[in-house]
């Protein structure tokens, strides 16, 4: 999948006539980044995938398509893609695992909502600086475990059963709080097209 995507950036931002330079200033994504996404060494956060698709006039669910289906579809557990895993920087040349994610629908074509079931793994608070933004909506449902939920300057603490709604335009991020836990919890993500 990390390849598909890479592909799909690659013919999409030359097909727009864009340069991996030119791309990288009008999306405010690090040149390095995009090359590294395009040949498949790096697996990109949804927001950047979010910055990416805005700055293309694109969908979200562009990059994350599989087959093409514009009727209802239904996933089933043998049929669900394989887990993504999202690493963050840790500013020194190596990165850490942050969340692994697996898109719930990426075979319904024209969609605007984003679901992924998202395993979130401990990460030491000082490695885990950046905040996400971008616009459109985010609802998180915790299947396992709890959350803490960075918006803003706020903490938000959602534990199994709860859920949080909010508006993604507002930095915020998705931790668990101690080293050895995990959480699983299931996002849907809005972005106007």
């Amino acid at each position: 999948m990390t390849e598909n995507i890479g592909y799909k950036l690659k013919r999409l931002r030359e097909d727009n006539q864009f340069s991996v330079e030119d791309l990288a200033v009008q999306s405010g994504v690090q040149q390095s980044q995009i090359e590294q996404i395009e040949t498949g060494k790096m697996l990109p956060s949804l927001a950047t995938l979010i910055k990416l698709s805005r700055t293309l006039g694109i969908r979200l669910g562009t990059f994350l398509d599989g087959m093409e289906c514009p009727e209802p579809t239904l996933t089933h557990r043998e049929q669900q893609t394989p887990q993504l895993s999202v690493h963050l920087s840790k500013g020194n040349g190596s990165d850490i695992e942050h969340l692994k994610y697996r898109s719930l629908a990426e075979n319904k074509t024209d969609r605007n909502m984003e679901p992924f079931i998202i395993n979130v793994e401990y990460t030491d608070p000082d490695e885990m600086s950046a905040l996400s933004h971008h616009e459109g909506e985010e609802f998180i449902y915790v299947l396992d475990g709890s959350v803490e939920v960075r918006y803003g300057s706020d903490k938000y603490v959602v534990n199994q059963g709860e859920s949080i709604y909010f508006d993604s335009i507002v930095p915020h991020n998705i931790s668990v709080q101690a080293p050895g836990e995990k959480a699983k919890i299931l996002a849907v993500v809005y972005t106007p097209f």
